[in-house]
């Protein structure tokens, strides 16, 4: 009689153990169909919200189709130029290279994209890379992108303070030729800090890592000096 009450205390405790099986892979299989709504629903709010993203924004005047940057020139060959304002480098080579740039699109041998991106702003109070990039847009708008560029890197400000204040920024415009009360409107506005965003997200994408970075038909410069650039448009356009 013992023997049989065993058996069935045993069997019992087997039952109970297989029902505690069965009820922790119910549980863990609800859990991860749980967490797999969850990644896809959030992988489908992220992609509507970067496709929104990505189109709410206004590319100034002069600005290639993609909207990732502003036009100078029509030649064959196309030289792509990243860079912050705040960056010194970036100084550096529109000193050294940014007179040879403008001979080639003179010559009608290039067609020169810039993209100012705002990489930088942690290194302002006030992210002055992300604002310096949406005045450029402004100054774009004016149809004077090249000299209020030129302008902001000979007014460049030390890394680490607060960058040039937007009224500094607006009476550089008014230096340049561009209307100061409709520059200072767009300024204001904020009209080209989404264009700005959209400029710098397209960058990183494309894998640009840091300024200034320049292309021509697609291929890094490692150091774009002038002869350097002028030997890689020669030879793209073989």
């Amino acid at each position: 009689m013992s023997s049989r009450k065993g058996q069935k205390d045993a069997s019992r405790v087997v039952r109970e153990q297989l029902a505690r099986e069965r009820r922790r892979r119910r549980t863990l299989w609800t859990s991860v169909a749980a967490v797999a709504v969850l990644v896809i629903a959030g992988l489908i709010g992220w992609s509507v919200y970067a496709a929104q993203r990505s189109d709410d924004f206004t590319a100034p005047t002069g600005a290639n189709d993609a909207g990732t940057g502003v036009v100078a020139g029509s030649g064959p060959v196309t030289i792509d130029v990243y860079e912050d304002f705040i960056c010194p480098a970036c100084k550096q080579f529109e000193q050294l290279s940014g007179p040879t740039l403008d001979t080639l699109i003179d010559q009608g041998k290039v067609r020169v994209v810039y993209h100012p991106v705002a990489y930088l702003n942690r290194f302002s109070s006030t992210q002055y890379s992300t604002r310096s990039s949406a005045a450029s847009g402004c100054a774009a708008e004016g149809g004077r992108y090249r000299q209020y560029a030129k302008a902001l890197f000979e007014r460049q400000p030390p890394e680490g303070g607060a960058g040039l204040s937007d009224d500094d920024l607006a009476d550089i415009a008014a230096e340049v030729g561009i209307d100061r009360d409709g520059f200072a409107s767009c300024l204001r506005e904020g009209t080209f800090k989404p264009w700005t965003e959209h400029v710098t997200e397209e960058a990183s994408r494309a894998g640009i890592t840091g300024t200034p970075t320049v292309l021509v038909d697609g291929k890094p410069i490692e150091n774009p000096t002038p002869d350097a650039i002028t030997a890689a448009v020669e030879a793209a356009a073989r």
